[in-house]
Formats: C-alpha cells, sequence, structure tokens
C-alpha cells in the first residue's frame, strides 16, 4: 500500500460497537475528543487474542474494556470515581445519588429494550425517575427507558467473564489537567507496543493465546471448520468492532506524525474487515487465507512502534 493512499484516506464514521468508547466521550461533554481517538487511548486496536483457545478477539492478550476505559480516562488528563458491589438496592442507591453514571459492563441480553443483542456493553444513565431507569445507550438508543429490576439484573453481569465483580459505575469526572489528544496518544504508545509484545501481567483463562499464534491457531481452526458460536462472534461483532479499531489507530497514528505505523495498522484494517464477506458467505478457504495475511502484521506494527 502506497503512502499517498494512505494520505488520501480518512478514518471511518458509522454504526458499530464502540459502547465504552462513545459512553465516555458522553461523560466528558464537549472536552471530550473524538470517540476513535478514544477507542485508540484504550489500547483495544494493539493485538488480538483467542481466548481459552477458542473464542476469538481482535484485542491484545490479556486486554479487557475496564483496562482500557481506566488508560483513557487517565491519559487525558481526567479523574473519576469508580464504585462497585453491594446488593442490588444499595447499587440502585448509589446510582440514584451518583448523577449521570457511565455504568457498566452490563450483559446486554438483559436489556428488554434493545432484543437480539448479546455480550458484555456499556451504557450512560442519566437519572432514576421513581422504579424507572432513563439512560443513552450508545447502541442507538437515546433516553431508553426500562424498570429498574430489569436494569439491576442486566447491571449485575453474572455473564461478563471478564469481570469479578457487579454493579459497576463510574461518576465525578474531573478535569485535572490540561493534554491534547496528540499528547495522550504520544503517551499512549508505549503501552501499545507492550501490548503488542504480549503482556504476560495480567489472569488470561487457559489456553488463551496472544498475537499472531492467536490469529494463525484460529486460520487453522477456520481449516478444520469453525464452530457456530465462533463463527457469529466473527461475523456479527468480531470483525467490524476489530478492522474499526485498526482503521481509527491508522488515522490517529498518522495524526500524530507516524505513517510507518499507520500504514501497518491501515493495511490491518483493510485485511481484517475484508473477510466480512467469505465469513457470512461460508468460503472458508479465503477466510484462512486472511488470517494468514493478517498474522504477521501484529509484529511488524510492534517494530515500527519501537
Amino acid at each position: 500500500m502506497s503512502g499517498a493512499w494512505l494520505d488520501a484516506m480518512f478514518a471511518y464514521t458509522g454504526s458499530g460497537p464502540y459502547c465504552y468508547a462513545h459512553s465516555l466521550a458522553m461523560m466528558l461533554g464537549p472536552a471530550a475528543p473524538p470517540v476513535g481517538a478514544i477507542e485508540t487511548l484504550t489500547g483495544s486496536p494493539f493485538g488480538v487474542q483467542l481466548i481459552g483457545g477458542t473464542q476469538p478477539f481482535f484485542d491484545p492478550y490479556g486486554w479487557d474494556p475496564e483496562l482500557g476505559l481506566d488508560a483513557a480516562v487517565e491519559l487525558l488528563g481526567w479523574t473519576c470515581e469508580r464504585s462497585h458491589g453491594g446488593t442490588a438496592q444499595e447499587a440502585l442507591a448509589r446510582l440514584r445519588a451518583g448523577g449521570p453514571a457511565l455504568v457498566g459492563p452490563v450483559d446486554m441480553r438483559l436489556l428488554p429494550y434493545t432484543p437480539g443483542g448479546g455480550g458484555d456493553h456499556y451504557v450512560v444513565v442519566l437519572a432514576v425517575e421513581r422504579d424507572t431507569v432513563v439512560l443513552h445507550d450508545p447502541h442507538g438508543h437515546p433516553f431508553a427507558t426500562l424498570p429498574a429490576d430489569d436494569f439491576l439484573g442486566a447491571w449485575r453481569a453474572e455473564a461478563v467473564e471478564y469481570l469479578d465483580t457487579s454493579y459497576v459505575m463510574r461518576t465525578g469526572f474531573v478535569r485535572v489537567r490540561d493534554t491534547s489528544v496528540e499528547q495522550a496518544l504520544r503517551a499512549s504508545l508505549p503501552a501499545a507496543a507492550r501490548w503488542l509484545a504480549g503482556r504476560d501481567d495480567l489472569p488470561v483463562p487457559p489456553g488463551t493465546l496472544g498475537g499472531a499464534a492467536a490469529v494463525l491457531r484460529l486460520a487453522e481452526q477456520v481449516d478444520g471448520g469453525l464452530d457456530g458460536t465462533a463463527r457469529g462472534m466473527l461475523v456479527h461483532f468480531g470483525v467490524r468492532l476489530g478492522a474499526r479499531r485498526l482503521a481509527d489507530a491508522a488515522a490517529w497514528l498518522g495524526n500524530v506524525g507516524l505513517p510507518e505505523p499507520a500504514e501497518i495498522a491501515w493495511e490491518q484494517a483493510r485485511v481484517l474487515g475484508a473477510l466480512q464477506y467469505p465469513l457470512v458467505t461460508g468460503d472458508d478457504g479465503a477466510v484462512a487465507a486472511g488470517l494468514r495475511r493478517l498474522a504477521p502484521g501484529y509484529d511488524r506494527l510492534r517494530s515500527a512502534l519501537g
């Protein structure tokens, strides 16, 4: 891919599962950077993992959204209060008293106003009015409402595997230092390189693989017949999210004057995004070949970031 072609491109905009990035942007208000920058600051574009050797996620080995949110908040020069646990009624009392709150993860499957959804999810709760929760859901539902008991069931997040508590919320966002988006992105680069190198200080389920090894193992699974759960995950969530993350990272790496890693990330986004059609149509030969093209790019990106 030529650098000139990259220069002529601009970041993708449109719908997509950027729930915590949009939720954080809502909490930060006018001071919020674009959601693509927030997503890049979380570290999510810089790796891939195969949880337990079977579940593909296009985010780094050992990474989860809770780690990513904390990183983005700090890099952008903000602080907030993270609270969790307690009984359902204690959690609801915290929510009533806390004002607008970034809430999650919640179990999206248990949000009755958005049938057909699934997985972990983040929202902004605006208020609790008597026994009704009013929220902005970045999945496309401004001012959604639901009974408090239903919301508490989703907020318990029992099915969210990376969470060891319940009723997580973030409130009291305060800016403690002035920093530009570009400064925050430059400050995030050492962490991005560490994610790509494969951190060994975070717990992961047995059998989990990261980086090129994860992608190559996934290609082998495609060769042998990808099971329905993994295919559904890739078709409905994984590929479109991973490609958008990489495209946003490429755009922002270019914005801070790093053309080589920007080109690599852009090419990774193109290769990954191109897997959507063969996954849906069942062309597994093309899927496996595309994954094998994708695998070495993560090491190239790590080397380019230094």
